[in-house]
């Protein structure tokens, strides 16, 4: 049976492999696909964090200050409608496709969300 911590390790392992996905993106065409699929994957799990940490009452400071912050992630980025925007109308243009995914990468370093979620892998 797989603990509490390791579930939790898992989950911030498969955020932090699809965050490194999106930083080895060559933005060539067909990458958008890519992008909106690690994106999404990446909400997916941090709705998931969000929803466990919630109904375990994680009393670990760090988690909690985890928690908040993907919260206000949630509520503040949402990229898949200029995604799919993108997609239809410059799906080739290798300029564009980079912009996209360094403002998404830079969503992440906003609250540092990335390295806290490094910290609480190495902390479970």
């Amino acid at each position: 049976m797989v603990t509490w911590n390791e579930y939790l390790k898992g989950l911030f392992q498969k955020i932090i492999d699809s965050h490194s996905n999106l930083i080895e993106l060559n933005d060539k065409p067909g990458d958008l696909d890519i992008i909106k699929k690690e994106l999404l994957k990446i909400n997916g799990f941090f709705n998931v964090v969000v929803t466990k940490l919630e109904s375990e009452n994680y009393q670990s400071k760090n988690l909690s200050g985890l928690k908040s912050k993907l919260e206000d992630y949630l509520n503040s980025y949402y990229f898949t409608k200029e995604i799919e925007t993108m997609t239809s109308l410059y799906s080739d243009d290798m300029n564009r496709i980079k912009n996209m995914r360094l403002k998404i990468l830079e969503s992440f370093d906003d609250k540092k969300l990335m390295e806290q979620i490094q910290n609480a892998i190495e902390d479970l």
